[in-house]
């Protein structure tokens, strides 16, 4: 049986039910969750509205989440419930093609400023590096027929990502209420993963790394003895080990902002046994005056000590300099490859590091 969402109030004994006031045109639902998608209980960002498809129909709304992850929103209005359901799943189909550059293409068009300033204004954090790798589609309704709740079933059980909501207004006296129910308990649909593409993650150019230099490392000592180092625990140590010789790193001190960018001199080494190069010579870094304790307990181990990676500086500001535009790339990791071309693009004109000179 269709769906149906009943309010009552209860001022005394006998609770008093509240009467449905004119159903919400699909047009005002648009409207409603174009500016708050939050409407659907999912933090959502709209990277689009009406987006044209090629084949000359225009989805209602695209919407990404936290993950990297596109929502279709595609409102019932005036369609049958075969009709609305063969178009989500055909606007599905398209959407699942849609490489990282096309996503980002579509919301710069339609947000009018760049993706990682509005992906991180939303969620807080900039986008991760792979877009569009799962999907889900909804149908919004002001009102679900047993038909279409039928067909959604139906096809959820066979993996389909599709669920339906519907919005009902609620009179109450001279107020009114807008009332939402989902047709599945759970907008986590079992979902049928979409084929991965690389072109759907960032491309990595094979040079530029990202260096988290934090907790207690006084990046002055880093500064000005050419170096970059993490310890205390597996998750520390073991992406610090793998940047390469040759490796370009753009170093970030998180909560600040990116410091400086170099390049690797030499494979990760233990604090103790670490080399870094001083006017031209290699000499040991722990023989150096150093502001900063680089011990911890248990470091015995291999993967609880600290790792120093010798570096040869390209550019380097203060701390009290540190450049950061909301958007940009971080991560919690010690290193990781930088794919991010927001953030590369801003680097590079900010510490003037050009690749053609």
């Amino acid at each position: 049986m269709p769906v149906e969402m009943r309010m009552w109030r209860i001022d005394g004994q006998i609770p008093k039910p509240l009467s449905p006031a004119a159903l919400p045109t699909e047009s005002e639902l648009h409207q409603f969750l174009r500016k708050d998608p939050s409407l659907l209980g999912i933090p959502l960002l709209v990277i689009g509205s009406e987006v044209p498809t090629p084949y000359g129909k225009r989805l209602d709304l695209l919407a990404a989440d936290e993950d990297g992850n596109l929502h279709v929103l595609e409102l019932k209005r005036d369609k049958t419930p075969r009709e609305v359901i063969a178009q989500v799943l055909d606007y599905g189909s398209w959407v699942s093609t849609l490489s990282r550059d096309d996503v980002i293409d579509i919301a710069e068009k339609y947000l009018n400023q760049p993706f990682e300033t509005a992906f991180e204004a939303v969620f807080g954090s900039a986008p991760p590096d792979e877009l569009n790798a799962e999907l889900q589609l909804t149908v919004v309704a002001s009102a679900l027929d047993a038909s279409s709740e039928r067909i959604v079933t139906y096809l959820r059980t066979f993996g389909v990502p599709i669920n339906a909501v519907f919005f009902t207004y609620i009179e109450d006296d001279d107020r009114r209420y807008l009332a939402r129910s989902w047709l599945a308990a759970s907008v986590d649909a079992p979902a049928a993963k979409t084929t991965k593409s690389t072109s759907k993650r960032a491309p990595w150019n094979g040079v530029d790394w990202y260096v988290s230099f934090g907790g207690d490392r006084p990046w002055e000592d880093a500064r000005r003895f050419g170096f970059v180092s993490a310890g205390g625990g597996k998750f520390y140590s073991q992406t610090i080990r793998s940047l390469p010789v040759g490796a370009r790193i753009w170093v970030n001190v998180p909560g600040t902002g990116f410091v400086g960018v170099g390049t690797v001199l030499a494979l990760a080494q233990r604090f103790e046994g670490a080399s870094v190069k001083v006017d031209g010579d290699f000499v040991p870094l722990a023989s150096q005056p150093l502001t900063g304790a680089y011990a911890h307990q248990g470091d015995e181990i291999d993967e609880n000590a600290e790792w120093v990676v010798s570096v040869e500086w390209l550019a380097t500001v203060p701390e009290k300099d540190a450049y950061w535009v909301k958007g940009m790339f971080a991560s919690q990791h010690s290193a990781c490859k930088l794919r991010q071309e927001f953030t590369l693009d801003r680097l590079a004109e900010h510490f003037n590091i050009h690749d053609d000179e």
